[in-house]
């Protein structure tokens, strides 16, 4: 049962390769069954050859000229039709099937694929699929090529000498032993060597992240020990399929010169009896060749392309994991509010950051969100955009509770602009719009609001942002994505620190801009208390050890001279 859910999982992800692409596929099977026969008949015409000069017969010489033009032409066409409709279809398949595969991993919400590590993702979508190409792919092609050599070397033995097919099939024996017995080895070997390649990306790509942090703590001797701990692993593991490769190619290769060998000897024995003729000998040996190439590679290539099909059967398993739960999708708008009522949750077992907190948002206002550092004030926007479903208690939005809400209308209701900003290698308007049309005022406006205009004017919209926004400052990456969650313009807005990178002009300016908005809901973890800015709020919400310690306006707060004074004291 579980086996059959497995493959059931799987079975989008092979479809992708053949939706829309069965006719290329058709295509090449043709050409690969014509390319076949070529081969075949050029055995045939080499027998051919060799009796008519044993014969000495010029006429029987002429005869056969133009069957051997034909192949001489028909083979190289054949030869181009074969490879040409293999690349394309190859071509389409792979491409339906990575889009395939970045569409369900899409599909995951926030919380789901926060549980995950990108690493395996990037050695399924590289590695994998290099392996995939090769190994199931290709081998489609390769394993019939093989099947139909092997059958039709067969059947054409048993028409010129059934005395010698029967040798032959009986010297064949030991390779076809040989096949049947590294072919499993070989699949093991080759889905061991997928999995330190998925270890090695994650520990590459950890590296390459962190690498601002190395140099300054001057851990780059600690670095080259891991990354050369993590590729000496993987490099072992290819060590051991290649040596195991090598072992059964020379085996093969042993016991394919014994082969043909074999076949060489009993065949002259027989011609010299005079039961065969020497054309016969040379088809024999050709033929012989076709025969030990299928019996040594198909049982490979089968196992090969198993190995490549369970890589098929892993991406759609990490694709499946933690999938986006379903749930009832909300319109995007808020209307009754949002209200959390005994809310515990932390991120490890028995750790709470956030402690039976209860509290409303109401519509349209404005809420800031300050305490100290460790208080829950992040935690408490992730849990708001449901990147975790494993707390305690009660978030309703609207009065549907938000475990039961669809994720993808959750972030049609509201939208989370954080402190850590990511952005794409490409132009500041796409990554303003997210790379969609926007009316060009709508755009101006989202500038203008986040403090953006005097950035366009210098570089341009045109300007690329580099590798996550290397080619900007901090202040300059931190007023795009303000930007882009303005001109998304969800009902419900959360800032995390969203000034934090700015100075205090223009920190001041966006905010202030950001509390005139009109109709949204916004919620806002800051740490600037400015008397200007934290008078607009409606009401402010003090954190202090997961809980809400004070809430209330400016005013009020500051008359209690409690927690919220003295931040506000210490600040000043």
């Amino acid at each position: 049962m579980k086996q059959a859910k497995k493959n059931s999982a799987a079975r989008p992800f092979f479809r992708a390769f053949y939706e829309g692409n069965r006719l290329h596929y058709a295509v090449g099977l043709a050409f690969t069954v014509l390319s076949t026969a070529v081969g075949i008949a050029i055995s045939w015409v080499l027998g051919e050859v060799m009796d008519t000069i044993t014969a000495g017969d010029l006429g029987r010489l002429a005869r056969i000229f133009w069957p051997v033009l034909a192949l001489l032409v028909l083979n190289p066409a054949l030869d181009f039709g074969y490879y040409g409709s293999r690349a394309v279809f190859i071509h389409q398949a792979l491409g339906q099937y990575k889009a395939l595969a970045f569409r369900r991993l899409s599909e995951k919400s926030i919380s789901a694929f926060s549980q995950e590590s990108t690493g395996r993702y990037l050695s399924t979508l590289t590695n994998d699929v290099t392996t995939i190409e090769t190994d199931y792919l290709q081998n489609s092609f390769d394993l019939l090529m093989y099947a139909l050599l092997f059958l039709g070397a067969l059947a054409m033995m048993c028409w010129y000498s059934p005395l010698m097919t029967l040798f032959s099939i009986l010297l064949s024996v030991p390779p076809i032993l040989l096949s049947i017995f590294t072919g499993k080895p070989m699949a093991t070997l080759a889905q061991a060597v997928s999995g330190k390649n998925e270890g090695f990306m994650a520990q590459v790509k950890d590296l390459l992240n962190g690498f601002s942090v190395i140099k300054s703590f001057k851990a780059e001797r600690e670095a080259e020990k891991l990354f050369e701990a993590s590729s000496r692993k993987v490099e072992e593991t290819k060590r051991r399929r290649r040596y195991f490769e090598g072992l059964v190619r020379g085996l093969s290769g042993t016991f394919g010169f014994l082969f043909q060998f074999g076949i060489f000897l009993i065949g002259a024995y027989l011609a010299i009896r005079g039961d065969i003729t020497g054309g016969t000998v040379v088809v024999f040996v050709n033929l012989s060749g076709y025969l030990i190439q299928s019996i040594s590679q198909v049982p490979q290539l089968w196992a090969s392309r198993k190995a490549a099909a369970g890589l098929v059967e892993k991406l759609a398993d990490i694709t499946g994991e933690h999938a986006a739960r379903s749930g009832e999708a909300i319109p995007p708008e808020l209307n009754q509010g949002i209200a959390l009522e005994h809310v515990t949750f932390g991120y490890e077992p028995d750790k709470p950051v956030l402690k039976d907190l209860s509290l409303t948002l109401k519509p349209g206002k404005k809420y800031a969100v300050v305490g100290g550092s460790g208080s829950g004030k992040s935690t408490l926007l992730n849990l708001l955009m449901g990147a975790y479903d494993s707390y305690s208690g009660s978030i309703a939005i609207d009065g549907k509770e938000l475990r039961a809400v669809d994720p993808d209308s959750l972030y049609d209701l509201m939208s989370l602009i954080g402190q850590n900003v990511f952005l794409f290698d490409d132009t500041i308007r796409s990554n303003i719009t997210m790379f969609r049309d926007f009316p060009d005022d709508q755009v101006a406006e989202a500038v203008r609001r986040s403090g953006l205009r005097e950035l366009l004017e210098q570089r341009g919209a045109d300007y690329r942002c580099g590798e996550n926004g290397a080619g900007l400052s901090g202040g300059e990456r931190q007023r795009v994505s303000i930007a882009r969650c303005l001109l998304r313009g969800t009902p419900v807005l959360l800032l995390d620190e969203a000034t934090a990178a700015l100075d205090n002009q223009t920190a001041f300016a966006v905010t202030d801009a950001i509390l005139h908005l009109d109709g949204l809901t916004r919620l806002v973890v800051t740490h600037r208390l400015d008397e200007a800015l934290m008078a607009q709020y409606d009401e402010i919400l003090v954190l202090r050890d997961g809980r809400v310690q004070e809430r209330g306006d400016y005013e009020t707060l500051m008359a209690e001279k409690g927690y919220f004074y003295s931040l506000y004291t210490l600040a000043a």
